[in-house]
């Protein structure tokens, strides 16, 4: 069944931005890989929590493209879409989208609709489709509400060469709950959600220091330490070339709710990307 109006989820205007983020950036990225010739390529875009395809806007009420709708418009299109969400309902609505078409450029064909577990799907069924030595390539947005992604998910795709990847960094879920001021407090099942998504324990010497204390007592570091270590371990572990500076989403009364982070192969990606950070930087709600 697909969903409702009222059924809508409700976005904050940082995700309106962040929105725009990606749109801008598909764009860019279907023109440049469409008109490559030697060697010719075929581009995907992978979207592991897409969503209904659409959302209310938390200030206006207004209906607002999702991340997945807004790639379908591009032009030139993709030469493949996979759009994956756990929910029913939103596949259903996405499938009521694609079917319908409107003025989009894609053919329905080519895009494939997942009602499973993104990070058993990707591994198993997406990432094979868009090996390096098969002339693919494809940009993949991870965006979950919270720490609820594998590394594995994250380290495949730098060991590919072959996708280039927006990535939500959850800070906000990691402060309220591993995060802790009292590292002794955090729940243990929220400990194994950060090491999933993390990949390891680094996490802890990125989060807590013991620097500068008198006693010796580890301390919390702040969230651009933390995301600064992530970027690191993109580039140094998962195999990503080119991690610029990640980009905080921040609410109305200007805290960070997550970090917008991109990492790919091509120093002419990570440019594009600095520019389009720095032209939606200065957005406020």
């Amino acid at each position: 069944m697909t969903k409702r109006r009222t059924d809508f989820s409700v976005i904050g205007y940082w995700s309106e931005v962040k929105l725009d983020i990606i749109r801008d950036y598909a764009s860019v990225y279907s023109r440049i890989l469409t008109a490559q010739e030697r060697p010719r390529l075929e581009h995907v875009y992978i979207d592991a929590f897409a969503g209904s395809g659409i959302h209310l806007a938390k200030d206006t009420g207004d209906l607002v493209w999702g991340s997945a709708t807004n790639v379908l418009l591009v032009d030139p299109p993709f030469r493949e879409y996979h759009l994956i969400d756990l929910d029913r309902g939103n596949v259903e609505t996405l499938r009521t989208m694609v079917e319908s078409r409107g003025s989009g450029p894609y053919d329905p064909d080519a895009v494939h609709l997942y009602n499973a577990d993104c990070n058993d799907v990707l591994l198993a069924e997406v990432f094979p489709r868009v090996l390096y030595e098969n002339y693919r390539r494809a940009l993949c947005l991870l965006d979950p509400y919270g720490l609820h992604l594998d590394w594995s998910v994250i380290y495949t795709a730098g060991q590919m060469q072959s996708v280039e990847i927006f990535l939500n960094f959850p800070i906000l879920d990691m402060n309220r709950n591993v995060l802790l001021r009292d590292p002794r407090k955090a729940d243990p099942k929220q400990i194994l959600r950060m090491t999933r998504y993390w990949g390891d324990e680094s996490w802890r010497s990125a989060g807590y220091s013991s620097q500068g204390n008198l006693f010796g007592d580890e301390e919390k570091t702040n969230n651009l330490r933390v995301v600064n270590a992530f970027r690191e371990r993109l580039k140094n572990v998962a195999g990503f070339a080119y991690v610029p500076d990640a980009m905080a989403m921040k609410n109305s009364r200007g805290a960070t709710v997550y970090y917008l982070v991109f990492a790919a192969q091509k120093p002419v990606a990570a440019k594009i990307v600095r520019d389009i950070f720095r032209k939606h930087g200065n957005r406020r709600g």
